[in-house]
């Protein structure tokens, strides 16, 4: 009987490793799509309504590095299995006749759930033969960025139908599947591992992180308030340094800082948040570009649900990069691969610059984003996990997540400036050469993780190459051996 059941959980187990990190993905997102629904039913401001999307990207920025510890610990199955009751419960709350106060709360647990990328990769990493683990590692990576593209237009149509209730609904929904999901397929972890989860190196870190996000959020404090948010920016430097001292002399930090000094590692984080700043830049401008009315002399006035589907073929070619991206690493090295992700992310911006009249444009533009930004996430955690043990995966990747979180949160904050910058007194949409600067801005990004990428591809010698399970494990190719 037990041998039956393991046999239906190794079934199991890939399939809910991405189903779970898709609907995380998919419903941490829910809140950009549903701004001005949440802000016309509660009857809030805009920038009130902007919370539940910003409050869930610093609850999930938060919980990631705090959960890849407890992940690398014995208690991983226990770990995933409660963080997603919090998101079914935060889902719940989303959908109950609750004030906005409780919708902020919901939002935040269901936030949460982004923690738990870096856990199924630990857990495809542990209990996969190498040959399945690397790519599903790699796809694990991508569709955790292609949930957004999957949530957006769902959230958009279930909104026009039946209110911004029935799209939360779909959140509850599908989180109660995720919970049952990894209910029973995800097994527990290998034994001998130790989860100690330093309270002040985790107070140090949430603290940080939430201020450097909150202040990355909010414009309008740095315009009207400037002495306010230097103060709180230097409270928040002094706690990551804090934390900093603090993971490098502890026995068990949160994130072993350490690790940063391997050249994989470091270079890779710098990568990841600088490409995360233009990924998000591109994604922001062809949406917000896309519901312009045309009363601004550009723009093509799209409700949410049409807007929604414009990122259709960001999650399409995405999925499709991150497919072929486990055979490309039988050829090329991890590195370089990033390197030609991030090119072909700045041919994304290029397009946008100079061609964005009609709709077919913006389409095209957004297929090349997905493309690059799939191929990019599928190739990032073999560089990373070369030169990482089995038992840190979790954390490894979890601090990768919250780099991207920022750069993600830094993207969106710059784009939003350049647009703000470019609107001319008592007009409410920026110019549209203010979008033309903002791409250009975006080209820089990917031109610095371009070089950081190839940097990275140069410094890596024989010694460094993969002697643990990564995405560029199997099949290297002879010229890598």
């Amino acid at each position: 009987m037990s041998t039956t059941r393991e046999h239906s959980e190794a079934r199991l187990l890939v399939p809910s490793l991405m189903f779970i990190a898709l609907v995380v993905a998919a419903v941490a997102s829910l809140g950009a799509p549903l701004i001005t629904s949440v802000a016309t039913t509660f009857h809030v401001a805009l920038n009130s309504a902007q919370w539940t999307l910003t409050i869930a990207l610093l609850s999930g920025a938060v919980a990631t590095p705090i959960l890849g510890r407890l992940g690398a610990g014995p208690h991983r199955r226990a770990t995933i299995l409660a963080t997603l009751v919090v998101v079914v419960v935060g889902s719940a709350l989303t959908v109950l006749p609750l004030p906005f106060a409780w919708l902020l709360v919901g939002r935040a647990a269901q936030g949460v759930g982004l923690g738990l990328t870096a856990l199924m990769m630990g857990v495809a990493r542990d209990h996969l033969p190498e040959e399945r683990s690397a790519p599903t590692i790699a796809l694990i990576s991508v569709v955790s960025i292609i949930g957004i593209g999957v949530g957006y237009p769902l959230a958009g149509l279930l909104t026009e139908f039946g209110g911004v209730r029935a799209a939360y609904g779909l959140g509850l929904f599908v989180t109660a599947i995720a919970l049952l999901a990894a209910w029973r397929s995800i097994p527990v972890a290998p034994e001998g591992r130790s989860a100690h989860v330093d309270t002040a190196d985790a107070l140090l870190l949430a603290s940080g992180l939430f201020l450097v996000l909150f202040l990355v959020g909010q414009r309008s404090l740095w315009s009207h308030h400037l002495a306010v948010a230097v103060v709180l920016a230097i409270v928040a430097a002094l706690l990551l340094c804090g934390w900093t001292v603090s993971g490098l002399r502890g026995k068990a930090p949160l994130v072993d800082l350490r690790a940063l000094r391997h050249p994989a590692v470091a270079g890779a984080n710098v990568a990841m948040f600088v490409g995360a700043i233009g990924m998000y830049i591109l994604l922001t401008l062809i949406t917000r570009y896309a519901q312009t009315p045309h009363g601004a002399g550009y723009g093509f006035g799209l409700t949410t649900f049409v807007a929604g589907l414009v990122l259709i073929p960001f999650s399409v070619l995405g999925f499709i990069g991150g497919k072929l991206t486990p055979r490309a690493l039988e050829r090329i090295n991890a590195p370089w691969l990033l390197a030609g992700s991030a090119v072909i992310i700045g041919g994304g911006f290029v397009l946008f610059a100079v061609a964005r009249s009609n709709l077919t444009e913006l389409f095209v533009a957004m297929s090349v984003l997905g493309f690059g930004v799939g191929s990019f996430s599928a190739a990032m955690p073999g560089v990373i996990l070369a030169a990482t043990p089995k038992s840190e995966t979790s954390s490894a990747m979890s601090f990768n997540y919250v780099v991207r979180s920022v750069g993600y949160s830094l993207g969106s904050a710059i784009a939003g400036l350049v647009l703000d910058a470019g609107t001319d007194t008592g007009h409410v949409f920026p110019n549209d050469s203010a979008y033309t600067t903002a791409a250009l801005v975006g080209i820089g990004a990917m031109a610095i993780t371009t070089m950081a990428s190839l940097v990275l591809a140069r410094k890596r010698s024989p010694e460094t190459e993969p002697t643990v399970p990564s995405a560029d494990a199997p099949g290297r190719s002879r010229a890598n051996r």
